[in-house]
């Protein structure tokens, strides 16, 4: 499998372009998975739902499934550091590609989003993971760089660079044990 990350503020475009970029690798043939980090509390089930009554109710796992869709909600007791690499893990062997949104902080190799207009700096001066820059403003990039810069508003050619690129991409889980 190969994983690539993308790091950038909020507002920087970040979940549209995986959005763009997952059907645009689907074309291609490939099979494509997120991994996602979210803030503090989040849900993805509705009191009153079954799933909720069982959460609620204590249970540590619950996984629903039909024919179509398989969800597994965990709830821990204490606050889990989990890192990128343990959501990595619980994923299903036969993917070809892992696109994660956040975890700007991590040791995958990234893409930054980075808007101008978004009032933020860029990360890519400063972080040696980062592989790549999306921008719809390149002319605008506050420091020269050798990383190549891709053009945010085009997922098709970003795809495509991710195809051509994809040996770099390639995840190994033992080097990150």
């Amino acid at each position: 499998m190969k994983v690539v990350g993308f790091a950038g503020y909020s507002g920087s475009g970040k979940t549209t372009l995986v959005e763009q970029l997952i059907p645009a690798l689907k074309l291609r043939g490939l099979r494509v998975s997120v991994v996602k980090h979210a803030h503090h509390k989040f849900d993805i089930d509705h009191p009153g739902k079954d799933t909720w009554r069982h959460r609620e109710a204590g249970a540590f796992e619950v996984v629903v499934a039909s024919d179509r869709r398989l969800a597994l909600m965990r709830e821990f007791e204490q606050p889990a550091r989990l890192s990128v690499h343990h959501l990595l893990a619980e994923l299903y062997a036969g993917v070809d590609w892992v696109l994660v949104e956040g975890f700007k902080d991590s040791d995958l190799l990234k893409i930054e989003v980075w808007r101008p207009d978004a009032g933020k700096p860029a990360r890519y001066t400063d972080d040696d993971f980062i592989v790549a820059i999306a921008t719809d403003q390149p002319d605008r990039l506050p420091q020269a760089t050798l990383r190549p810069v891709l053009d945010l508003n085009d997922p098709d050619a970003l795809a495509q660079w991710l195809v051509d690129h994809g040996h770099r991409f390639d995840y190994d889980p033992e080097n990150y044990a």
